[in-house]
């Protein structure tokens, strides 16, 4: 007997895939690879279908390639979507580890994929803009945390690891000798006593349990739409956040032109560099302060003690003078403190310090800094406080939908890509349910 199928006709019009098919034409990464593929020789598989089924692996939280492509090859919607009719075999899943290696690497397509479903994003109008927030998740790596070796046994451990000696001839070949991005982790910290041979890139982190090898997922979103602006991966360092939000805000200006008004984050980014440079791009940081100010155990606050700017000095309650005294470049601030002798026999003493004389810590970027505390009591702040919630879905749905919980590609290039893919997919859903909610 003979039965007339057609495969489109078997997925309802609401689906995902459908949707998504319908809106967004992925034929530019055909043209993007074009140079990248040779006319000689047995016919390539289109990158296009490469990409399609990656994205069904993002979009429904498919982490392993071996179990994308069972799960395709059985799935209706799966094939349609991907252009495999029921005739055609699915692609090996050994296709997308070389390719990963050669094409995709060389040219960047995964950043240059999700740039350009947000430039689709903006000119649907759909982003706004204005109003953005920042903010980074702690992603596990695909390597064991009992593992970790000292970084002086690295050339050791080389010997008989592939990862580790690529590891060191990159470091290498980037010229060591030249001044780090960010200060080196402190001397008895994990980070700075061990190093995973099986992923060198990813450094020890903690949420609330053990300390694990991982990356940091830096998102910028537009509160608003809850659009992805920004994607950074880096090791899982403190000082890597403002660093990553710092690039996302300079790219999101040089690629899409959007110079945000305001802009989110929680008190992690609140250091007063990362506030003054804000202030610098025309940025309003709605971010709470790192300030220890009136943590005084109810004694006098740094408030009690007024300034006069023409003789550099600060006077305590008592109007005893609190000069000059030294300078701090790992806490970037000025020390002012009184003397043995102004302290001794003063009536107040005990309320002002336990010490013999009584100190101030004032920071390099204090004005930056009163300017964001100024901030705090506007309800633009207070807006900006309630959009936070919004990266903070984005993250969950990153963990429990997209399957991110933990890395399954090692290195920093190779999760990078990962967090793209994964970016790309959570705007693509955004984007094609505007859409549709948009059309009669």
């Amino acid at each position: 007997m003979f039965y007339y199928f057609r495969l489109e006709g078997q997925i309802p019009e609401h689906h995902l895939l459908k949707r998504l098919d319908r809106y967004v034409d992925f034929s530019f990464v055909r043209e993007r690879l074009r140079d990248a593929y040779s006319p000689l020789g047995r016919p390539s598989i289109d990158p296009e279908i490469l990409l399609r089924m990656l994205l069904v692996g993002y979009l429904y939280g498919i982490t392993s390639e071996r179990r994308l492509v069972e799960e395709i090859r059985m799935h209706l919607a799966y094939r349609w979507f991907t252009r495999l009719g029921l005739e055609q075999e699915v692609p090996n899943h050994s296709t997308f580890s070389k390719n990963r290696d050669g094409r995709f690497r060389q040219s960047g397509i995964f950043l240059e994929i999700f740039e350009e479903i947000v430039r689709r994003c903006i000119g649907a109008g759909l982003v706004e803009g204005k109003r953005v927030t920042v903010d980074g998740t702690v992603v596990a790596v695909n390597a064991s945390p009992q593992r970790g070796v000292k970084r002086e046994q690295l050339p050791e451990v080389a010997k008989v690891s592939r990862t580790v000696r690529e590891y060191l001839a990159e470091v290498a070949q980037q010229n060591p000798l030249s001044e780090p991005e960010e200060p080196p982790p402190a001397p008895n910290s994990v980070a700075a006593r061990c190093v995973s041979p099986t992923d060198p890139d990813a450094c020890w982190a903690s949420k609330w349990g053990p300390a694990v090898p991982s990356y940091y997922d830096h998102y910028l979103i537009d509160n608003p739409s809850c659009i992805i602006l920004g994607v950074e991966a880096t090791p899982a360092r403190f000082r890597q956040e403002t660093l990553a939000a710092r690039r996302m805000l300079q790219q999101v200006k040089e690629k899409f032109s959007i110079s945000p008004e305001s802009l989110g984050a929680d008190k992690a980014y609140g250091s007063g560099e990362f506030l003054a440079w804000l202030l610098e791009q025309s940025i309003q940081p709605h971010i709470p302060v790192i300030d220890r100010r009136h943590q005084t155990h109810r004694r006098f606050t740094r408030d009690q003690f007024p300034y006069d700017p023409g003789e550099d000095i600060f006077r305590c309650p008592q109007g005893q003078p609190l000069r000059y005294h030294s300078l701090s470049r790992q806490n970037q601030g000025s020390i002012y403190r009184t003397t043995g002798s102004q302290c001794r026999g003063c009536p107040v003493k005990k309320r002002c310090t336990p010490a013999p004389f009584r100190k101030l810590f004032v920071h390099w970027y204090e004005r930056a800094r009163q300017v964001a505390r100024d901030l705090a009591p506007t309800p633009a702040y207070a807006q900006s406080r309630r959009d936070r919630n919004k990266i903070e879905a984005l993250f969950s749905e990153l963990k429990l939908r997209v399957g991110m919980r933990r890395a399954r590609l090692r290195r920093l290039w190779n999760v990078a890509e990962q967090f793209y893919l994964a970016a790309t997919a959570q705007n693509l859903k955004r984007l094609v349910r505007f859409l549709a909610h948009r059309d009669p």
